[in-house]
């Protein structure tokens, strides 16, 4: 929950009697809506106060980031921890190369993710179900695991330090394919009938019945594979060493190796991170919540 969503609590709760909501009806003070709107604040609190401490402390002098007892606000707010973790590293690069294989990355897992559950959902075909339970054993095999031999195949293929080395690994993603199958299911199949009637063959069926239909579960596919992508650490820091081709979590750790534990700096490089994706968080948490909903989720 995001303190957007408690602040649109709050107002709902401490509105006069008389106003009334979307749908019409009188907004009163009740024990359920006290209850829930407690419960959306302690929410929101644990969500903000990291990101209000990493900022706090980052705009801190470093001497002052371990004085005790803690205390919020140093004697100056600065900006040198960003100036520095920004002069020690190529972090316009870093965050162009993140930017870029985290949309490649997103695009090719909706799209190819997207064929694969259609194809689970609608036809019928020879060991149709044992490759389903493989692609859903998929999901409970860590990715960890799986380290190791994607390394070989890359390195065997010649895409270490390359873009494609990085994405290709993060395309096959089966719980996705999990959610859209769920989905397509509970999509109305006289639709598809009716244009195979009209002479659509299913290619045209899926891309112009069936992906317009799945738009919400689409995007927030895409938005959890956008951001899952872009905070990914481990598999970009083993198959890159190239500094131009590094990620940006990748670069900034890097940064903060070789100059030691300076925490404004940490906390510095946390904030310039996070960034972007609190901002794709602010303009498409709709989007998120609506694609949430539509596949049942929150339900599972």
């Amino acid at each position: 929950m995001s303190a957007m969503t408690a602040v649109r609590a709050v107002k709902r709760v401490f509105a006069p009697e008389n106003e009334e909501d979307g749908s019409g009806r009188k907004l009163r003070w009740t024990p359920g809506r006290i209850a829930l709107l407690a419960c959306a604040l302690l929410l929101a609190l644990l969500w903000v106060l990291p990101l209000a401490w990493a900022l706090a402390t980052s705009l801190k002098p470093e001497n002052e980031t371990t004085d005790t007892p803690l205390h919020w606000i140093g004697s100056e707010i600065t900006f040198d921890a960003y100036r520095q973790v920004w002069a020690s590293g190529d972090l316009t690069r870093w965050m162009l190369n993140t930017a870029y294989i985290a949309s490649v990355t997103t695009v090719l897992t909706v799209v190819l993710s997207a064929m694969a559950a259609y194809g689970f959902s609608r036809t019928q075909f020879r060991g149709r179900k044992v490759l389903y339970g493989l692609v859903l054993a998929g999901i409970m095999v860590p990715p960890q695991v799986l380290i190791a031999p994607l390394f070989a195949e890359m390195v065997a293929l010649n895409l270490v330090d390359t873009y494609w080395g990085v994405i290709l690994p993060q395309v096959a993603v089966p719980a996705m394919v999990f959610i859209l199958v769920k989905f397509f299911e509970a999509v109305p199949r006289e639709l598809e009938e009716a244009a195979y009637v009209d002479g659509a063959g299913r290619w045209r069926v899926f891309w112009q019945i069936v992906m317009p239909l799945s738009r919400p579960v689409l995007s927030a596919v895409g938005i959890f594979t956008f951001i899952q992508t872009w905070n990914n650490f481990l598999w970009p820091f083993l198959v890159t060493t190239d500094p131009n081709g590094m990620t940006l979590p990748v670069g900034l750790v890097n940064v903060q190796s070789t100059y030691g534990v300076r925490y404004a700096q940490v906390m510095a490089s946390v904030i310039i991170g996070g960034l972007p994706l609190l901002i794709v968080f602010v303009f498409f948490q709709r989007q998120i919540v609506r694609g949430v909903a539509h596949t049942g989720i929150a339900g599972q």
